[in-house]
Order: C-alpha cells, then sequence, then structure tokens
C-alpha cells in the first residue's frame, strides 16, 4: 500500500479512464455473458452421467432431463381401460410429443400398463421425455406441450401437464419471482439506506459507485471466461449479488477509516495514504481470503463447479482492485467536497460498541459460553441433513402444473412418477431386465415401451417408476437396491436418470469435501497469521469459521428440510432435502465471506494492541472502531442475500438462507461476541508467533509477551 497508493495518486486521470472503459464494457456486454451461461451439470466419469450421456447420443432425449407429465381426462360415457379411452389418449400424448421434436412418450398404448392412470382409470397419464435443454434463459421448449394436448383432445375431454420442470417454472408464473437484475436493484436500494445510516452523508454514494464499476467489470472477465469453458448460470446470481456486497464492504472499511483519520486534522491526501495503509491491507487480506475459498473448488471432479470456481474467484479480485485503486482517487479528488453534511464524524470510537466491548470483557467466560452454545444449538440439527432436490410438494404451491400433481396423487399416482429411473439395455435383454427390475422393493412399476423411438441400434430404454422420489431417503434406497440388483444383470449397458445422476453427483462432491476444505484451511491460516502476526489468533479465525458455517448449514435444515420458516415466509413448505450443489457453494462463498469480519476487526485490534501493549484496551478499542462497520457491512450482505431470495428458483432461495444465515451469525456471534471474549481469555498468548513461521511468512516475529502484559488493560474493563 504504501507504494500503490502514492502511484495512484499520481495518475488519477489514468486510473479513472481505465475503470470506465472496463465498466462500460462490461454493461455492453452484460447480454452476451448472460446468454452463454449454461444450466449444464456434467459429471464426467460417473457412472450415472456415463448412462445419461449415452441415452442421450442415441435417443435424444430423457436421461438427466425429468419427464413432462400429461394427463387426459377422460369424459363421461367413455370406459376406462376401453379401446377408445387409450386410442384417443395416445393421440392426445403423441401429439403433446411431437410439439417437442425429438421427444418420447411412455403411455398405457405402447406400454399396456394400467399404472399409467389414476385407480379408478378416469384419468390417462403420460410421461413425455423431451430432450435436454443446457442453455440458460432460453425459451423452455415443454412450454409448447400444453397446448399441443389440448388441441388434440376431442371435445369432453381435458388436458393438464405437470412435471418436475413445470412445478419449478410455477406454471408459468403462478409462482413469482425476479430476474438477477431486479435482484440486484432490491439489494443495492437496501445497502443505500444502510450507508446513508451509516455515514449520514453524500459519502455514502461512493461504496454504491465502486460496487456500480465492479460489477459490470466481473461480469466482462465472466465473458471472457465462457470463451474458454462452460459456465453456470448460478454465476450470474453469485457475481450480482455478492459482487455487490463486497465491493460495498471493502469500500465501506476504507472510507470510514479516512473519515477517521481526517478528523485527525491532517490533509486530505495524507488521509488517504493512512487509510488505504492500515484499511487497504486489510482489504487485500480479506479478498484474499474469498478468493482462496472459490478458487478451491477447482479441486473438484465436477466442471461446473470448477468454472462457478473461477468465475467466482473473479468477485473479490476485481472488488480488491477498484478499492485500493479507484476508491482512494476519488477520495483524494472529491472526498471532502462529498462528504457533506458532516452529521456523524469518526474522531472518537462508537460509544455503544466501546461499551459492548467492556461488557464482554467484565463476562469474557460467561460470553464465550453462551456464544458457544448458541451456534452448537444450530449445529444439531446439521446432524440430519439430507442432500437432494426439493421434494415436489415444496415446488409451485398453485397452478395447474400444482393441481394436476395433487389429483394425480389422489388417484394413487406416486410421486415417483416425475423422476423415473432409465435404464438402458441391449434390445433382446429388455424383457429379462424390466423383471428383475420390478421385483426391486420400493419400485412401483417398471415401464418397457414399444415403438421405434425406444429401440435404437440394438438397444432399448425401461424406466423404473419409483414409489416414492429420488431425493428421499426411501428413494434413494430403492435407487440404490436398483443399481445393486441390475449390477450384474446380463445385457444392462447404464443405469441413469436423476436419482442416479445425484446419487454420484453427492460421491463425486462430497469425496472430495475434505480435500477441498484443507486446502481453504490451510491456505486461510498461512494468510491470516500472516496478516495477524499470530499463529494463534489465525488458528481461532479458521476454527470460528468452521463453527459459523456448521451453525448456517443447521440453520439451512431447520427453515427448508424440516420447513421452520419456508413455508411461514416464502409459502413453500418443507422440501425434505437441501439441493445437493447448495452447501458446498455456501462454503464456498461463506467461509471468505465471513473472514472479512475477522479480518476487520483483528486487523484494528492487532495494530492498537502494537501501539499500547495491552490486550483489554486493545479489543475496547477495536470493536468500538469497528463494530458499527462490521454490523453495518453484514447487513448490507444479508439485504442482499434476502433480495436473492425473491428470485423464483428454490434452490437459489435454499443458497440465500445459508448465505444470509452465516453472515448474520458470524457477524452478530462470533465476530461481536465470541472473538472479544476469547481474544480477553486468551491473553498474551493471542500475539505468539515463532520466529521460525516468521521467518517463513516474512514478517517480524511475535514473541509470547510476559505476564505482566495479561493485567495491563485493567482501565479498560473499568
Amino acid at each position: 500500500m504504501s507504494a500503490l497508493t502514492p502511484f495512484v495518486l499520481g495518475h488519477k486521470r489514468l486510473v479513472v479512464l481505465a475503470w470506465l472503459v472496463l465498466a462500460l464494457a462490461g454493461i455492453a456486454t452484460v447480454s452476451t455473458t448472460t446468454s452463454r451461461l449454461t444450466a449444464d451439470f456434467a459429471l464426467p466419469g460417473q457412472p450415472g452421467y456415463v448412462a445419461n450421456a449415452r441415452i442421450q447420443a442415441l435417443y435424444h432425449s430423457g436421461g438427466q432431463q425429468e419427464p413432462t407429465v400429461v394427463t387426459a381426462v377422460l369424459p363421461p360415457g367413455v370406459s376406462p381401460g376401453s379401446p377408445t379411452a387409450i386410442s384417443t389418449s395416445a393421440a392426445i400424448f403423441d401429439a403433446a410429443a411431437a410439439a417437442v421434436p425429438g421427444s418420447r412418450v411412455a403411455d398405457q398404448a405402447n406400454t399396456g400398463d394400467t399404472k399409467l392412470a389414476t385407480a379408478d382409470g378416469r384419468t390417462e397419464l403420460a410421461l413425455v421425455f423431451t430432450p435436454v435443454n443446457l442453455k440458460f434463459g432460453g425459451t423452455d421448449p415443454t412450454t409448447a406441450i400444453p397446448a399441443a394436448a389440448a388441441k388434440a383432445a376431442p371435445p369432453g375431454w381435458h388436458t393438464a401437464v405437470t412435471g418436475f420442470g413445470q412445478l419449478q417454472n410455477g406454471n408459468k408464473g403462478a409462482t413469482s419471482g425476479n430476474n438477477a437484475l431486479s435482484e440486484t436493484m432490491l439489494g443495492a436500494v437496501g445497502a443505500l439506506v444502510v450507508l446513508a445510516f451509516v455515514f449520514a452523508s453524500f459519502i455514502a454514494l461512493i461504496p454504491m459507485l465502486m460496487a456500480a464499476v465492479a460489477i459490470p467489470t466481473t461480469f466482462l472477465l465472466v465473458l471472457a471466461l465462457t470463451t474458454f469453458t462452460s459456465v453456470s448460470f448460478i454465476v450470474e446470481f453469485l457475481v450480482a449479488l455478492i459482487g455487490l456486497g463486497v465491493a460495498i464492504d471493502y469500500s465501506l472499511l476504507v472510507v470510514t477509516r479516512w473519515r477517521e483519520e481526517t478528523a485527525s486534522g491532517v490533509d486530505n491526501e495524507t488521509a488517504v495514504i493512512r487509510a488505504m495503509a492500515a484499511a487497504g491491507r486489510a482489504v487485500v487480506f480479506s479478498g484474499l481470503t474469498v478468493a482462496i475459498s472459490l478458487l478451491a473448488l477447482v479441486v473438484l471432479p465436477v466442471p461446473f463447479l470448477r468454472n462457478v470456481g473461477f468465475a467466482g474467484f473473479f468477485i473479490p479480485l476485481v472488488s480488491i482492485a477498484v478499492a485500493v485503486t479507484l476508491l482512494p482517487v476519488i477520495l483524494a479528488k472529491a472526498g471532502p467536497k462529498i462528504d457533506w453534511p458532516k452529521v456523524r464524524h469518526e474522531a472518537t470510537a462508537s460509544r455503544p460498541w466501546t461499551a459492548w466491548a467492556r461488557l464482554v470483557l467484565r463476562r469474557r467466560r460467561l460470553a464465550a459460553t453462551l456464544g458457544a452454545v448458541i451456534l452448537l444449538a444450530l449445529i444439531v440439527p446439521l446432524l440430519s441433513i439430507r442432500l437432494g432436490e426439493p421434494s415436489a410438494g415444496a415446488l409451485a404451491q398453485k397452478g395447474t402444473a400444482h393441481d394436476t400433481l395433487a389429483a394425480l396423487q389422489a388417484g394413487g399416482v406416486p410421486t415417483g412418477a416425475l423422476v423415473p429411473v432409465e435404464v438402458l439395455v441391449s434390445q433382446a435383454s429388455a424383457p429379462a431386465v424390466a423383471a428383475r427390475a420390478a421385483t426391486v422393493p420400493g419400485v412401483d412399476t417398471v415401464l418397457a415401451p414399444r415403438g421405434a423411438t425406444w429401440h435404437r441400434s440394438g438397444t432399448a430404454v425401461i424406466d423404473v417408476v419409483p414409489v416414492a422420489e429420488v431425493s428421499s431417503s426411501a428413494g434413494k434406497a430403492t435407487v440404490s437396491a436398483l443399481r445393486a440388483a441390475l449390477q450384474n444383470q446380463p445385457g444392462v449397458i447404464g443405469v441413469g436418470g436423476v436419482g442416479p445422476n445425484q446419487a454420484d453427483f453427492i460421491h463425486a462432491v462430497y469425496g472430495s469435501f475434505p480435500l477441498m476444505l484443507s486446502l481453504i484451511g490451510l491456505a486461510t491460516l498461512i494468510l491470516l497469521a500472516r496478516a495477524f502476526r499470530s499463529l494463534v489468533l489465525a488458528i481461532k479465525a479458521v476454527v470460528f469459521n468452521l463453527l459459523s458455517m456448521a451453525a448456517a448449514y443447521g440453520t439451512m435444515v431447520l427453515v427448508w428440510q424440516e420447513g421452520h420458516g419456508s413455508n411461514a415466509i416464502w409459502s413453500i413448505p418443507a422440501t425434505g432435502s437441501i439441493t445437493t450443489w447448495v452447501p458446498i457453494m455456501v462454503f464456498a462463498f461463506l467461509f471468505g465471506l465471513s473472514m472479512d469480519y475477522e479480518v476487520f476487526i483483528l486487523s484494528r485490534v492487532r495494530e492498537e494492541y502494537d501501539a499500547a501493549g495491552s490486550t483489554d484496551a486493545a479489543v475496547v478499542t477495536g470493536i468500538g472502531r469497528t463494530g458499527r462497520l462490521v454490523s453495518s457491512a453484514a447487513l448490507i450482505l444479508c439485504l442482499a442475500f434476502l433480495s436473492l431470495s425473491t428470485g423464483p428458483e428454490t434452490d437459489i432461495k435454499v443458497l440465500a438462507t445459508g448465505l444470509g444465515a452465516g453472515i448474520l451469525l458470524d457477524a452478530v456471534v462470533v465476530r461481536c461476541l465470541l472473538v472479544p471474549a476469547l481474544v480477553g481469555v486468551l491473553g498474551r498468548f493471542n500475539w505468539w508467533l515463532p520466529a521460525s513461521l516468521a521467518r517463513v511468512l516474512r514478517v517480524r516475529p511475535s514473541p509470547l509477551p510476559p505476564r505482566a502484559a495479561v493485567g495491563a488493560g485493567v482501565a479498560a474493563r473499568a
């Protein structure tokens, strides 16, 4: 910082011009960037994915794509199961499948299976397997199916459509939601309100300006990444919302320190240089912890998560770059003019936060115990976590798709029909494989349709319909038993569908999770040991982060899997499971984001300790100076995640809940309760950094202070 800040201040026009060009280019190309994002969740090498890929290559439909369920309700006078009922229904279903070229349909006409109808036979149903759509944001081809079915239905017949895709879409908007742009605007409005309260002047606009530069620039880098590899649609939401929060947080830290320096009476340029030397350094370390946690995703054997890691890596890096180059230029050029009216001053530390720090230190052991109890209480639900897609009942709560599914369930059709297991077999072995699959516990029926669309190049596809959805415990057991039963069955080429693909995803991702955790933990430990010049503070920070992560997971289980809050807040009942990719994404982003507050607080505590030599006094001043900053930054991020939760996708809501709960718990329970309490309890041991490790980290060693220093903060406790 001592070299960089004078350099950027000496080239103000060049710095502003460079960022202006990048931001404008990002804005001009953002639609191109989002159009290149995909919904591809490939799992190369995993047996379920390999089977689905073979099915796709041969049949160009189905595989990992859930079928669309089309129903036809018989009019009065048509007997259930009669030739008229079956043939008319078949004509309707064939017309529905023809609306999406390349589809194949399984119904009672081509399977002879009476379970493709309700118990009373008055409603016929068909499973229409459509080609996989990997393009995010494009037109869903299955939207043409309802109209095609209705058009083909004779007078008196009634048709309807349901399925996971239709339920997730809320049946053409029955479940409303926002896109990434509107969510970002909601988050920005909330952030501006918080900043206006924090600064009480027009300088609140500066962090918003930094975010307005950082977000489109990050999208520009994502566009460059899409030319080399596919990038998941998840990145759009993460760049917009997390980019907003991170860019504002870093700017908030620097601007607050700049106001503190100007309040001390130094000239504006000196205040900028001093602010960057302290707060700018903290921003760099904070951003690097976020970047490291995201980049660690590349160790997972899942391409879409690796690409999210690469793309997400840009978010903190761009925010750091904006904060340490553009922000000091703006403050040096226009800071004093914008900082008006100056209602709130930074000459002294916050009185409420100073009083809070003294209270925590007076009751340090009680505070530490209370914080630990809160975290442990929220960690307990994590022990019952189930990974999988949300249950059908947790998707659309109104509309045709919801009503159609409810009618089928009332008629005895299990929800497992929405997610059948597709088995690719040799054509000659299809009858034997179907018979073997039918004996597996938990299987409702096995469909072996006739016709050219189900037989290609000497192969055939049979569909195994489980009783339970494959995300439930019973459904997972059925999928596992089915795979075991068909493992050595002659003629079986592969077992695919949503269930096996989901099981393989969990195995691939969470089997590699310990490696990812170890890499992130080690890299963060080294980085923080250098930032704090303390081994103890670095270890404590990593441990606290892991505890707050576990508590965030427990909160997701409580709110979504068990439904304690999801229905009241979002009108969505318990999902029964947590979407498979959400916990790993929560970890990757939350580990680094929550570490921001640790760096913000302990960097200042370390600075005060180096100046005064008193642990308690350093804690009081550090919390007094950073308490409002951390709580405001956390509130801004929580508002961003609240905006994210307004999107229509249930899994995005679950992700937003995990991130928001993690940030809130970390800022309130960990950083403002446990951190000051534990620093007070550990006393002189906080500041120890062995000489051998200091040489490796290229910083000054920090030997263990003498015992006399333990009581040096008596005045701070008074």
